[in-house]
């Protein structure tokens, strides 16, 4: 049985978290580079009812918040690719849709559906994966 369906789910939905890494890792670039980091304060410091207090709490959880998606969308496309492959040639589809679909469940939740768009994708091809049966191979007897 083929689970081309199953893999092209899985796939999209390894690129939308990728995609998701790569927005962490600018967010982590950003708050590390000096010269991007003086001209936004710079320009926050004009805009009015802004303290520098609260300015360096949103940079400080900018960086935090890079490295969590970073780690998290890292974990979740391994994931994506670890189930493609117990996908491929059928060999453990059950397997591969418990673990799609637990890693949407937890991906979405831990980031308060931040994640949903990935998730999504790896929710379908998990359901699929669960819902197709493979097919009974037959004995004859000679």
């Amino acid at each position: 049985m083929s689970r081309t369906g199953e893999i092209v789910l899985s796939v999209i939905g390894a690129l939308v978290y990728g995609f998701f890494s790569i927005a962490g890792g600018l967010m982590v670039w950003v708050s590390n580079n000096e010269a991007v980091l003086n001209e936004a304060t710079d320009e926050m410091k004009q805009q009015p009812g802004i303290a520098p207090g609260e300015l360096d709490v949103a940079l400080e959880g900018i960086q935090g918040g890079g490295w969590f998606l970073v780690i998290l969308t890292v974990i979740s496309v391994i994931m994506g690719i670890i189930s493609i492959v117990f996908m491929k040639g059928n060999s453990k589809p059950k397997a591969a849709g418990i673990m799609l679909i637990v890693t949407a469940a937890v991906s979405t939740l831990i980031t308060f559906g931040a994640l949903i768009f990935g998730g999504i994708f790896y929710l379908i091809a998990g359901i699929m994966c669960l819902a197709r049966k493979a097919p009974q191979s037959t004995i004859t007897m000679e």
